[in-house]
């Protein structure tokens, strides 16, 4: 299959269940916003992350594949199939774990922090607003017409890679900054 098809020249593409749509329709755009925070985590894990974050990031770079896949296949035609495209309560519980480990050695919070301290902080801090971002998108598509498990999974997200931010700066010993 070449890598071109010139099938989005005219402005369309087309989902996994075969619907040619406009690349400004809302799956399209949700899936948009899964594959920048995709880019961004890449970014995150190139910029000097703690060791401890490694299998984290991979983790979450591999089910935002699956986000995105399953925002893409609005039939769910690819989810019995291929059961790496699935995000299940598995997923959200991973996360959990992770804030729950990471949280524990962060000083509590008394007032907001400014996002930034250290460069791998920063990126962190710039990917929990663009999975917030993803994560209005998503719910604009109406929660309704899509697996809950999705919105969980996108919302505890956000809350982990602010943990990670909040972490990699402690572990860079950039001071956080309170409003």
């Amino acid at each position: 299959m070449p890598l071109y098809t010139g099938v989005g020249d005219r402005g369309t593409t087309a989902l996994f269940d075969g619907t040619i749509v406009s690349k400004a329709d809302g799956r399209v755009m949700a899936y948009g916003e899964i594959d920048e925070l995709n880019a961004i985590v890449g970014l995150a894990h190139s910029v000097g992350l703690p060791e401890s974050f490694q299998e984290i990031v991979v983790t979450i770079q591999r089910d935002l594949f699956a986000v995105g896949a399953r925002l893409a296949d609005p039939s769910s035609k690819i989810a019995g199939r291929v059961s790496k495209t699935v995000i299940d309560e598995s997923h959200v519980s991973n996360l959990e774990r992770w804030i729950d480990e990471l949280d524990e050695s962060l000083p509590k919070l008394r007032n907001f922090v400014l996002p930034g301290g250290s460069h791998a902080g920063a990126v962190l801090h710039h990917a929990r607003v663009v999975c917030r971002r993803a994560e209005r998108r998503i719910v604009s598509l109406g929660v309704k017409s899509l697996d809950p498990q999705l919105v969980r999974y996108m919302n505890r997200l956000s809350d982990l890679l602010f943990v990670m931010a909040r972490t990699a700066n402690q572990v860079s010993g950039s001071k956080e900054l309170e409003w």
